[in-house]
């Protein structure tokens, strides 16, 4: 007997869940067909009526992240895109150490570059959705402060990412911690947003001193 409709969706949104929390541990060429099935309770045999090949599994996972951003699973922090300085919530919840802990979770921009560079095309195009849905936030923003910039833009997702990206791959914890923080400086900065979402006459952010409970003030929102 068939199953309904709406339980194939759930099934396949099941298999895409279970890719993305392995592949964001594992990489790729480290998680199977049958380690992707197993983690979702299900067999390999159900897999092909669903997907084509593992990389379709792969972009589709990729993908997941422009419809279910990570800070949406991580207590305490979120993101108001209605808010005057949602850019500015992106760049302190992008650099969290929610998102640093949450490897399964993450972003897969920060997780899974090097797997994507060495991909098809079908993975490459969904990586780069997710990065230019990003950097289109930021570019929004600065448009409707009058300081419209794709360059800048561009430059700010990068550094959220590439800063999370360095981050993850350093041993000790204290230099992970002070690379997020100087990325995070650095991002703000260069959007000309000021810890409490102000803007000066320069379109310059503020560079006095991040009070010690810092983290925890501007993430609950």
């Amino acid at each position: 007997m068939p199953y309904p409709p709406e339980r194939r969706g759930q099934t396949r949104a099941r298999i895409i869940r279970s890719a993305q929390a392995l592949f964001n541990r594992h990489g790729f060429t480290g998680v199977s067909i049958d380690d992707v099935m197993e983690h979702a309770g299900l067999t390999r045999g159900g897999f092909y009526s669903y997907f084509r090949t593992k990389s379709e599994l792969y972009a589709e996972a990729v993908a997941l992240a422009l419809a279910v951003t990570p800070w949406s699973r991580w207590d305490g922090v979120s993101v108001d895109f209605a808010a005057r300085d949602a850019a500015r919530q992106v760049v302190d919840a992008y650099l969290s150490r929610e998102h640093f802990s949450d490897v399964e979770g993450s972003c897969p921009m920060v997780t899974l570059p090097g797997d994507v560079a060495r991909s098809g095309k079908t993975v490459r195009r969904a990586f780069e959705n997710v990065f230019k849905s990003m950097a289109d936030l930021f570019k929004e923003s600065l448009k409707r402060e009058g300081r419209a910039d794709r360059n800048r833009a561009l430059a700010i997702a990068g550094i959220c990412v590439g800063g999370m990206v360095v981050a993850r791959s350093v041993e000790s914890a204290a230099l992970a911690d002070a690379i997020r923080t100087a990325a995070r400086k650095t991002a703000l900065q260069l959007g000309g947003w000021s810890e409490d979402g102000t803007i000066d006459g320069r379109g310059q952010a503020s560079t006095r001193p991040e009070p010690r409970n810092r983290r925890r003030r501007t993430l609950r929102k």
